[in-house]
């Protein structure tokens, strides 16, 4: 099938290459970072008799998106090119100036998924940061957001709960592609380096991934598709909880359970709050590694009826006061030593969906997250680059 979006690295390759004429070019990547062909833009730059590629840095996950979760992993060499891999999950989530010092230019191609959590984003904020401390010149080769453009929502993060999963004040579904967050961090919290965002051609703001006829490859080793996509602004911040969010199972934040939860009942409280576009249906599972590992786990499956009007954390705030109205003395808000918050409210940006739920009323957070909505996609407006 032919696509009907010319993704950044393409249009690099066609239009761009003059950019890295004489240097020494450093890749940021990870498995998504192909060409529309699925040829992996390691190997197009590799080969390719203009660019002389020098290093590869890798983001959470590795180079090929096999390394678990919040699991650091090392240096180590490319088999293919002999070239350093420099983690950027590893000692430091931040580039060293001996990384640095290996490349003249850096260039980031990796996939997305539209949430403020997905760390992704962040490690190419460090990056610019690098490249603005060391002199060094920043490309990023834009990709599509896979649950679109248009549709915005979430509060902001609060400067006392910035964290690796919400470094910045962006709502948690941000509706912006890499390239257009990468304007938007340059200017707005003072990055000021050296950018070009090579824009994709045929990608408008509505499309979501399916539209695009591209094909697809998992950011991530929970990242399953366009539903899970869609859930997640919401349904990710169950990993601040006791609650199961699916991982280890094959539809990580699809479902949500625990070994004390009847489904049957859950299935039939939340269905009849009449939640638009959702269908909450009972299931059981048995996660194979994570939260209650071979235990068996009754919850919800949640069920997408109408993806373009369809609002993740709304829903999951409704969702998630009534799961914690029948089971609030089982659940508990996951606290870390080294974390100066409860996971949950770093995830959520700070602490009022929290306090609001242990109140047994979320209005408070849907009236803030509303206002921060707005006040978000006006200040995002100058930086859109598609339409």
């Amino acid at each position: 099938m032919r696509t009907k979006v010319n993704l950044g690295v393409d249009v690099f390759l066609e239009q761009y290459v003059h950019l890295v004429k004489g240097k020494r070019v450093g890749l940021l990547t990870n498995q998504t970072g192909a060409n529309a062909k699925l040829v992996s833009t390691i190997r197009l730059f590799h080969q390719h008799p203009a660019i002389q590629l020098t290093a590869l840095f890798a983001p959470e996950h590795g180079l090929k998106t096999n390394v678990k979760e919040g699991e650091k992993f090392p240096n180590m060499v490319h088999q293919e090119t002999n070239l350093p891999v420099f983690s950027l999950y590893g000692a430091s989530k931040k580039p060293t100036d001996e990384m640095m010092d290996e490349v003249d230019v850096v260039i980031f191609d990796i996939q997305d998924i539209g949430a403020r959590y997905y760390t992704y984003i962040y490690t190419l904020a460090y990056m610019m940061e690098a490249c603005r401390s060391t002199n060094k010149k920043m490309i990023v080769l834009d990709r599509p957001n896979p649950i679109g453009g248009i549709e915005v929502e979430g509060n902001l993060v609060d400067v006392d709960f910035t964290s690796f999963v919400g470094l910045y004040p962006i709502p948690n579904r941000h509706g912006m592609t890499v390239g257009e967050l990468a304007s938007y961090f340059n200017k707005e919290f003072s990055i000021q380096c050296d950018l070009t965002v090579v824009l994709m051609e045929g990608w408008s703001r509505n499309m979501y991934f399916p539209d695009t006829n591209l094909p697809w490859i998992s950011p991530s080793p929970n990242t399953t598709g366009i539903d899970m996509m869609l859930l997640y602004p919401g349904t990710c911040l169950i990993e601040g909880t006791n609650l199961s969010e699916g991982r280890g199972t094959t539809q990580p934040f699809e479902i949500i359970g625990a070994p004390f939860i009847n489904g049957e009942k859950l299935q039939d409280e939340l269905n009849a709050l009449k939640l638009p576009n959702v269908y909450f249906r009972a299931t059981s599972f048995k996660p194979t590694y994570q939260k209650y590992k071979n235990e068996l786990c009754e919850g919800i499956q949640l069920h997408i009826l109408d993806r373009l009007n369809f609002k993740p954390l709304g829903t999951f705030s409704k969702m998630f006061n009534t799961i914690f109205n029948i089971y609030g003395n089982r659940i508990e808000f996951l606290k870390y030593e080294n974390l100066k918050h409860p996971m949950f409210d770093l995830l959520a940006g700070n602490a009022l969906l929290r306090k609001s739920v242990l109140d047994g009323n979320i209005d408070n957070f849907l009236e803030e997250y509303r206002t921060d909505t707005e006040e978000f996609i006006s200040k995002r407006d100058k930086y859109l680059l598609y339409r």
